[in-house]
């Protein structure tokens, strides 16, 4: 909050919060011994219901390949 990058509001009265939980797990090298540890918390999305939680989604995905054509036809034309 104190680098203004999100807003802490309140829920909604008719709402519930969506859960979470942290899965840990043990990254090995190729011979067994562990190299790292990965943590990552996961929002448990299957509790929500379409049309009253959400009502599309929707995740942009792009190439780098396409990024450098795009730039390529926009430095070529100018």
């Amino acid at each position: 909050m104190n680098n203004k990058t999100w807003d802490l509001v309140s829920l909604p009265s008719n709402r519930k919060a969506v859960g979470c939980k942290w899965v840990f797990r043990e990254k090995e090298n190729a011979d067994g011994i562990v190299n790292r540890y990965n943590a990552r918390l996961v929002a448990k999305g299957f509790h929500q219901v379409a049309g009253s939680d959400f009502n599309e989604s929707f995740s942009p995905v792009i190439k780098l390949v396409t990024v450098r054509l795009i730039l390529t036809l926009a430095l070529t034309n100018k």
